[in-house]
């Protein structure tokens, strides 16, 4: 019975480090990575450079390591500080940017 309640306890345990893992948010210098294109990843900053042209709207998302361009239908506010979550693309002419959910 002990040995039941120690398994449980640890598979618990790394159910939640994968959990959190997968949840982690990372730096723009690092999600600027072929590894990544194609993939959902999530990075924070500051907005920077919104536009609207018709229906093209986006904006610059800055941290402490680079900026990327960003592809959303929301534009927030320029100087908050946010976390954006989408798949990230690379365009031979737009380079790395983010296609917000």
């Amino acid at each position: 019975m002990k040995i039941i309640k120690t398994s449980l306890i640890i598979i618990a345990l790394l159910s939640v480090m994968i959990f959190i893992t997968g949840c982690t948010i990372a730096s723009i210098k690092d999600v600027k990575n072929p590894d990544y294109v194609g993939k959902k990843i999530t990075v924070s900053g500051t907005v920077q450079d919104t536009i609207k042209v018709g229906e093209i709207s986006g904006y610059t998302i800055k941290d402490k390591t680079d900026t990327i361009k960003v592809s959303s239908q929301s534009l927030p506010a320029e100087g908050s500080n946010i976390s954006v979550t989408g798949i990230l693309i690379k365009d031979t002419i737009f380079g790395y940017y983010i296609k917000a959910d």
